[in-house]
């Protein structure tokens, strides 16, 4: 992708009076000649056509972004930084949390699921990597994996916890879990009283399948 940033200098105004509006650009066509003109409210075709005719350029009822200092702009990236951070610690936490109720013959795999692999686990299992279309994960037991799933899974554990793409086929005690409550986030998926219950890991709402 190929771009440029340009700083562009712009005078905003109003047409209260259209006389007074045009003898005003012709006086000081100069300085405004590489400006651009941000007009709000009404604009009539008269003066639509000065402008052209004069090659100045414009806006009509546009509400531009208002410029930043520098100061504000660091304070604001700084907090971006910090909240990524929480975040982060956040999903830690919620890993933590969830990696401890693994038990029943727990299996750690550190490795990637590629296509055309199955897994066939008896026990809770913690994958530590990205699962791959084509490919398939069974577990008898409870699930969690850290990175991003594109294959298939069939779990049944009491809970899982993962981040599914579009791709992904996802059934939880034999029920297909609705892709588009498990992307681009942690999810937790539990079955509580007969119920599959998925929870956003940072988010407090709570969504039904």
């Amino acid at each position: 992708m190929k771009s440029k940033q340009y700083s562009v200098k712009v005078y905003e105004t109003v047409v209260t009076d259209e006389l007074k509006f045009m003898e005003f650009f012709d006086s000081n066509y100069t300085l405004f000649k590489d400006h651009l003109i941000l007009i709000q409210g009404s604009m009539s075709s008269k003066i639509k056509t000065y402008l052209k005719n004069k090659n100045l350029k414009y806006l009509n009822d546009i509400d531009l972004p208002k410029g930043r200092t520098r100061k504000a702009l660091e304070e604001e990236l700084k907090s971006e930084k910090v909240d990524a951070a929480v975040s982060k610690q956040i999903a830690q936490n919620e890993l933590n949390r969830l990696s401890n109720q693994l038990q029943n013959n727990l299996t750690v795999l550190d490795e990637m699921v590629r296509s055309g692999r199955e897994i066939n686990i008896h026990g809770d299992l913690l994958l530590l990597n990205r699962v791959n279309s084509g490919a398939t994960i069974k577990t008898t037991g409870n699930l969690i994996i850290t990175k991003v799933v594109e294959g298939a899974i069939r779990c049944h554990g009491n809970f899982m916890m993962l981040t599914a793409s579009p791709k992904a086929n996802i059934v939880f005690h034999d029920v297909e879990v609705d892709n588009s409550l498990l992307e681009d986030r942690l999810n937790r998926v539990e079955l509580k009283n007969n119920e599959i219950i998925i929870t956003p890991v940072l988010k407090k709402e709570i969504n039904w399948a």
